[in-house]
Parts: C-alpha cells; sequence; structure tokens
C-alpha cells in the first residue's frame, strides 16, 4: 500500500462531520421562511401556508411573501410576490411570478393555501 503524502486518509469522524454539516445547510435552507398570523409547511419546491382568519396574516416563503388579503365563503383573496389572486377550493392552480398556487381549504378559522415552484417557468 502507497502512502500519498499530502492527503489525508478518509476517516468516519470526518464523512460523519460532512454528512452533519449537509444536514445543517439543508434545515437551514428550509427553515428559511418566517410568519405572522400563520403556520408554514414546506419542502424544497413547495409550501403549504395556514393563515389565521380574523387577523393581519402573511408568511414569507420560497423567497417571496404571500398574504391573506380576505376570505368570503368559499372565495379568497391572497396576495403571492406582490401580485393578488382571487383563488376558490377546487380550482386549478394559478401562476403567479413563476409559482402556482392554490387553495387547499377554508374553514372559519383558517385559510390555507399551497404556493410551488413552477417547473415549466
Amino acid at each position: 500500500m502507497t502512502n500519498r503524502p499530502g492527503i489525508p486518509p478518509s476517516t468516519p469522524v470526518r464523512r460523519a462531520a460532512g454528512l452533519l454539516a449537509g444536514l445543517a445547510l439543508g434545515a437551514a435552507l428550509l427553515a428559511g421562511c418566517s410568519s405572522e398570523g400563520a403556520s408554514t409547511d414546506c419542502g424544497l419546491d413547495a409550501c403549504t401556508v395556514t393563515f389565521d382568519r380574523g387577523v393581519e396574516a402573511s408568511a414569507t416563503i420560497l423567497g417571496v411573501e404571500a398574504k391573506l388579503v380576505g376570505a368570503q365563503g368559499d372565495q379568497v383573496t391572497v396576495e403571492v410576490a406582490g401580485e393578488q389572486l382571487s383563488l376558490t377550493v377546487g380550482q386549478q392552480a394559478t401562476e403567479v411570478g413563476g409559482f402556482a398556487v392554490t387553495l387547499d381549504s377554508v374553514t372559519d378559522q383558517e385559510v390555507k393555501i399551497r404556493v410551488s415552484r413552477n417547473p415549466s417557468s
């Protein structure tokens, strides 16, 4: 066996440290969202945002801000990436700023939308 000078052997400790660093970076990317009056559940390319009704609710997800503007019956107005959208439950996704936005559900207490990166953009 030859020993190459200047190249340290790969050890289990170094591999574990690299794995932990990668996991920490991934967690930091997923945690890169904030909200007020809302909760978020995000993956790499999509987030579900649950807005509390009756308060000024907003969330920053995937690099854009999403706000609940208003809700009446099963129709909701949200602002995503600076553009207002009117959505209804069951409606096909609405595209805005490279994202697809759908309304998942509306109750007296909350509004749930899904924002995903549009793969065709």
